[in-house]
């Protein structure tokens, strides 16, 4: 299993409207792609930030590919996202999952 993380952060104020935005697209994204095993939006706000993690768990580099597309290592962005992020990764990081038993 592999797990993608994408970081981004918006103005504080504007947290509330990009966490429901980034669950309508990003996420329902992510679940509603044959492969994906979950996916979760972590938010921290530290003062007039407010910086957003989403964490999703695939079966293969192929799942992720049906999301992403072939360049698996590039961000995906929506219509919206320009209005919302003041500071954004272009690329995402992927990690093999390791067996803790």
């Amino acid at each position: 299993m592999i797990g993608r993380i994408w970081r981004g952060v918006v103005r504080a104020e504007d947290a509330t409207a990009y966490a429901a935005y980034i669950q309508k697209t990003g996420i329902e994204g992510y679940k509603g792609t044959p492969g994906n095993r979950g996916a979760w939006l972590l938010e921290r706000v530290e003062g007039d930030r407010a910086e957003f993690i989403t964490l999703s768990f695939w079966e293969s580099r192929q799942a992720i590919e049906g999301f992403a597309g072939q360049d698996i290592e590039k961000a995906v962005y929506y219509t919206q996202d320009d209005q919302f992020l003041i500071e954004r990764d272009l690329t995402v990081r992927h990690y093999e999952i390791a067996d803790t038993e």
